[in-house]
């Protein structure tokens, strides 16, 4: 069971025009990973999501603030992540994330 990737992860992706903070839920559902972004007043299911090991890939459309199919790929280490995320021929953008504490209150 992939348990060791389920909950809220606080990402920080920086990007060509800035650092974009969403927030990223992992569990499970059937049996299967399931997955969801939050952010830019968006909320996105994810796609394609694979875990194999500690690799973790998944797939994503946003349309704030334009419109991209996003494909995020990154290495989940304890309680921290780290990877890229890459939009068709852009150049990929550093993902780097931390899993929220059962116990701690949404950011402001």
């Amino acid at each position: 069971m992939p348990t060791h990737i389920q909950g809220v992860w606080d990402l920080t992706i920086v990007t060509p025009i800035g650092r974009v903070r969403p927030v990223v839920e992992l569990g499970l559902q059937d049996g299967k990973l399931v997955g969801t972004a939050r952010g830019a007043g968006e909320n996105l299911p994810l796609r394609d999501i694979v875990l194999d090991g500690d690799r973790l890939t998944w797939k994503q459309s946003v349309t704030r603030p334009v419109r991209l199919d996003l494909t995020f790929t990154v290495t989940v280490e304890g309680d921290t992540l780290t990877g890229t995320s890459k939009a068709g021929r852009l150049p990929a953008s550093k993902v780097t994330g931390r899993r929220r504490r059962s116990d701690e209150a949404e950011p402001a």
